[in-house]
């Protein structure tokens, strides 16, 4: 067999080998690994690119070393998930490097952390003052988590006392001019009442890219054509506005007659209104 065929065939086989090996492994994102599943990812790459290369070395030599590599890490872990001490010796653990805005200078040195990694990871949170944090911890795989002060925060909602509108994350219902069925049923949808949204829109389904239907049942799309103007969703505005123009002509006419008994009840009825428009405002804005 030519060599070069035999190449191809070594690669494809220990990457999908080491595909496998990596999905069971569980690997974390490039920038969320601790110190062993790095060194673990380092040297089952490297076996693979030194026997796909040198021919001389018979395949399974490969395989041993790959399961080696593969059922040690497996079995650390097991261990880390069962023992906290295990799992702060293999992994590392977290270490506060700034408190109550001062710097703790001792545990920079341990995790051989500079004062620039300090500052640059500060600045790219916006923080440009240590004094403005109120904790800061170094997690193991390198990552800094700040807490600023609380006057540094941003205001919330909460902070403010508003109430507002519970919110579920977006359902993706139509993709390359698809409809999408299961994401339609977990919101109780049905692909007629999206096809009646997309005939509001003058838009037919192939033409759309991407669409998603978020909390409150609207429709939001994206088109192939980016030319093309899509009409934003309507209906919360539009009984908002609607609401308000009952308010006021209740209003109206409860300044416009001379009976008492009418004029009271118009009065009544604008006030009930008014507080509805209040209490739902939150959830229509």
């Amino acid at each position: 067999m030519p060599d070069w065929i035999q190449i191809i065939i070594r690669a494809f086989s220990l990457l999908i080998i080491l595909f496998f090996f990596t999905k069971w492994l569980g690997m974390k994102q490039l920038s969320q690994l601790n110190i062993f599943e790095y060194i673990t990812g380092i040297v089952l790459g490297g076996i693979v690119a030194i026997h796909v290369s040198t021919l001389d070395s018979p395949i399974h030599f490969a395989l041993i070393s790959m399961f080696i590599w593969f059922i040690f890490p497996y079995l650390v872990e097991l261990i880390s998930l069962k023992s906290k001490a295990f799992r702060n010796f293999t992994q590392g653990k977290s270490r506060v490097v700034i408190q109550n805005g001062k710097i703790m200078e001792d545990n920079l040195k341990k995790e051989h952390y500079s004062t620039d990694d300090l500052l640059e990871s500060l600045r790219e949170r916006n923080i440009f003052k240590v004094a403005d944090v109120e904790f800061a911890v170094l997690e193991p795989t390198g990552k800094l988590n700040v807490l600023p002060k609380r006057e540094n925060r941003p205001i919330t909602a909460k902070d403010l006392a508003l109430k507002l509108a519970p919110d579920r994350e977006p359902q993706t219902v139509i993709m390359d001019g698809k409809p999408l069925l299961e994401p339609l049923a977990n919101i109780s949808l049905n692909p007629t009442w999206l096809e009646t949204e997309l005939e509001k829109m003058n838009v037919s389904i192939e033409n759309v890219f991407l669409g998603q239907v978020d909390s409150d049942g609207q429709l939001t799309v994206d088109l192939y054509d980016d030319t093309l103007a899509v009409p934003s969703p309507s209906q919360k505005p539009l009984l908002l506005a609607t609401m308000n123009k009952c308010q006021a002509d209740l209003e109206l006419f409860g300044l416009a007659t001379n009976n008492e008994m009418s004029k009271q009840m118009y009065q009544r009825n604008s006030e009930k209104l008014q507080k509805a428009i209040d209490y739902i405002s939150p959830y229509l804005r």
